[in-house]
């Protein structure tokens, strides 16, 4: 059996960000999706269901932004709230 960093994903209330990806990057998500849901046994998840959980395990696992996070360095600017 495959070891994935991702496991099962849960949904929540999304909110739209547009954005570009290289083609074989996407191609490659897509494949990630199809073994995903071999593993867990589920259906298979779009790049639009995948890609919020890859960025969100990134940054749950990356110290240095963590260490950020802790000391409250790591805050969005005033100006780039709304």
């Amino acid at each position: 059996m495959t070891k994935l960093k991702l496991g099962a994903i849960e949904t929540d209330k999304p909110v739209r960000v547009t954005i570009r990806l290289p083609a074989p990057l996407y191609r490659d998500i897509e494949k990630y999706g199809a073994t995903l849901a071999r593993e867990t046994k589920r259906p298979a998840l779009t790049p639009d269901k995948l890609i919020p959980a890859m960025l969100e395990h990134f940054i749950t696992t990356d110290r240095g932004f963590a260490k950020l996070r802790r000391e409250g360095e790591a805050q969005v600017p005033s100006d780039k709230l709304s």
